[in-house]
């Protein structure tokens, strides 16, 4: 996505973004909803001459209009995150393989030739550039994904049981080729149902294809653990609208962050605003954004980059300790929330980038 901004004074552009990438349609909504409390108002119209710099949201389609924009002397700004790297290792068809470089090389091509400064969502995403792609000598920052405050709160409407423990999971879609993170979850909850005083329940979000859900009933005599634990400890609540998504995070004791090498989860910010710890692996960012009491990170213990299987032990470990002292890490949650991952921080991160 690029995006052009037109304030009142300067005007700044945002370019509409590469279909199939995670999470750029909140950062949109949330900067763009930033910049209007500020006064700066925005187009998609990157030929627009009163621009006074551009936003790239990761990569676009409309490279000619950037490259003329950029001979024009308007300064560019790129927001990088991750970049594709599942395709290398499981098989996803030629199609998927090609479209999968294709965007990795785009990225890097705007990133190298035409953006003046970078924005990276968090260090690990800087390292994964610099490593596969060389530094640059240009400006650079590193700026955490923000989260509305006021909504995304640990007041308000829950459900939180007290008769069970709930770990939450959510993703955005999850097929046969990224469905570890749902494996490592269940057996998370087996292992947890055999160690703590009340049943555990996984609730998981998003959208889930039905021949792994099949999968799971085919298996759920499996689940029954110390005839506490069967089918129904899956709770399937598919894809919920965004407005849902506090009351859902408030309503859980844990959340789960399977996705390895992420960039900057939108939803483990989401989470700890609600006042929801959070355990993963130490994969990608997730040791930069859960410190202190607010969570768990622990070691995956294998090569996460060859999808070996972790070693769950320490996961289980955490997940315990977090469940058996709950009050002690949601109070720490959103606490980190507050001061770190502010939405107004972010805003005021990116117009420093974008008119210095």
């Amino acid at each position: 996505m690029v995006a052009k901004l037109i304030q009142t004074h300067p005007s700044i552009g945002l370019a509409p973004r590469l279909t199939g990438l995670g999470g750029m349609v909140s950062f949109q909504a949330k900067l763009i909803d930033g910049l209007e409390k500020r006064g700066v108002t925005f187009s998609f119209d990157l030929s627009d001459t009163s621009l006074a710099a551009i936003l790239v949201v990761g990569g676009t389609r409309q490279v000619p209009e950037l490259i003329k924009a950029h001979r024009r002397g308007i300064r560019i700004v790129q927001r990088l995150n991750g970049m594709n790297w599942m395709h290398r290792k499981r098989r996803t068809g030629w199609k998927s393989f090609l479209r999968a470089e294709g965007n990795n090389h785009l990225l890097a091509g705007i990133r190298r030739y035409l953006a003046g400064q970078i924005v990276y969502q968090s260090q690990f995403s800087q390292d994964w550039w610099e490593r596969v792609f060389g530094k640059l000598s240009k400006p650079l920052r590193v700026t955490y994904n923000g989260v509305d405050l006021e909504t995304y709160t640990d007041a308000g409407s829950q459900d939180r049981p007290s008769d069970h423990f709930r770990l939450l999971l959510v993703e955005g879609h999850i097929d046969q080729s990224n469905r570890q993170g749902l494996d490592h979850a269940i057996q998370l909850v087996q292992d947890l149902n055999e160690r703590v005083h009340q049943a555990v329940e996984l609730v998981v979000v998003g959208n889930v294809d039905p021949e792994i859900k099949d999968d799971f009933y085919a298996s759920k005599e499996n689940l029954k653990i110390n005839n506490r634990a069967s089918s129904a400890a899956v709770t399937w609540k598919g894809i919920l609208r965004r407005e849902q998504i506090p009351e859902t995070d408030r309503s859980a004791h844990l959340l789960f962050s399977a996705d390895l090498n992420a960039a900057c989860p939108n939803s483990v910010i989401e989470a700890l605003a609600c006042g929801l710890p959070v355990i993963a692996f130490d994969t990608g960012a997730l040791g930069e954004l859960v410190k202190g009491e607010a969570g768990r990170i622990v070691p995956y213990g294998r090569n996460h980059w060859e999808l070996e299987p972790p070693i769950l032990e320490p996961l289980v470990q955490a997940a315990k300790q977090v469940l058996e002292e709950n009050p002690r890490f949601r109070q720490a949650a959103r606490r980190l929330a507050m001061d770190s991952f502010g939405v107004d921080q972010m805003v005021n991160s990116y117009l420093g980038a974008l008119l210095g």
